[in-house]
């Protein structure tokens, strides 16, 4: 049997992703009939049926679904190799640091000031996209609030804080001083808004992920509330909102992981660096979450 491209596997999975042709074929940037004889091929090659097709969607076989998961393993190898490649080949060497912009519980600025051993190149990215660029080998060491996957993960806690709900300052519950998660029952999260919260995301008119603004403008009128890690509520202190303690809500995690199969000595020196000035920082103790300033408003 001939050996499978990565070409092929990628019209596979944004078939099977998908569940229709045409979707996917204007996801891959092609025509609909070249994507349809490709699948076909496709099945031949491997003398199995791929796809079940009807007149509205397509649904995967149990071989189809063998594939799709073996799929995107070869392909986000692929991709990493190509990317720890690159890496590798720079003329000026340095440490990849992925994470969420304002997500480092006020440790970057000094971070970046102790750490000598590599120049930091940092990698901006949404929420949840830190764990796949470690992964893909566009990263070498990411900040990363739990929960998240950590597999195929090696990490280490930095700073324990707890999450409040932030909400309007007009709404009747900011009064109180502190909630507990029944008395937010109904009330709407941002879809989009962080998946280290360990909550479940509920519908939305948004389709696409919001940033701190558009979340917080949402929050001043009353739309929705949030919950996020008391670091994050000191980098956004508004007057229309509050924050409040929200008992029974597990507390943040700040922490710093990297691929468990990294054998570098910058990563490792790194990582030291970076516990050793969350250790000197101290700043958030869970042994004091009602004193902490973004609750006082």
């Amino acid at each position: 049997m001939d050996l499978l491209e990565t070409r092929q596997l990628r019209y596979f999975e944004a078939v099977a992703e998908e569940q229709h042709f045409g979707r996917a074929a204007e996801r891959l940037g092609m025509a609909q009939p070249p994507l349809s004889r490709a699948i076909r091929d496709l099945e031949r090659q491997l003398g199995v049926q791929l796809l079940v097709r009807t007149s509205r969607r397509v649904a995967l076989t149990p071989a189809g679904r063998i594939l799709l998961g073996e799929a995107r393993i070869a392909l986000d190898a692929v991709a990493t190799a190509g990317n720890r490649t690159r890496h590798a080949g720079r003329d000026v060497p340095a440490l990849r640091l992925a994470l969420k912009a304002d997500h480092d519980a006020g440790l970057l600025p000094k971070l970046l000031d102790a750490f000598d051993v590599l120049p930091v190149e940092l990698l901006l990215g949404g929420y949840g996209e830190q764990v796949p660029a470690l992964h893909d080998g566009r990263a070498d060491v990411a900040l990363v609030t739990t929960p998240f996957d950590e597999r195929g993960l090696d990490s280490e806690p930095l700073v324990t804080g707890p999450r409040l709900v932030a909400l309007a300052a007009s709404d009747p519950l900011a009064a109180r001083t502190s909630l507990r998660l029944p008395d937010l029952a109904g009330r709407l999260l941002p879809w989009g808004s962080p998946a280290e919260q360990g909550l479940p995301k509920p519908p939305f008119e948004h389709h696409e992920p919001l940033d701190h603004s558009q979340i917080f403008s949402l929050i001043e009128v009353g739309s929705t509330v949030w919950f996020l890690p008391v670091w994050l509520a000191d980098r956004f202190a508004r007057p229309g909102i509050a924050y409040r303690p929200v008992g029974g809500l597990e507390p943040a995690t700040l922490t710093v992981a990297w691929p468990a199969r990294s054998r570098s000595a910058a990563v490792a020196a790194f990582v030291r660096t970076v516990q050793q000035i969350a250790r000197d920082t101290a700043p958030y103790d869970n042994r004091f979450p009602l004193s902490h300033r973004a609750l006082a408003d």
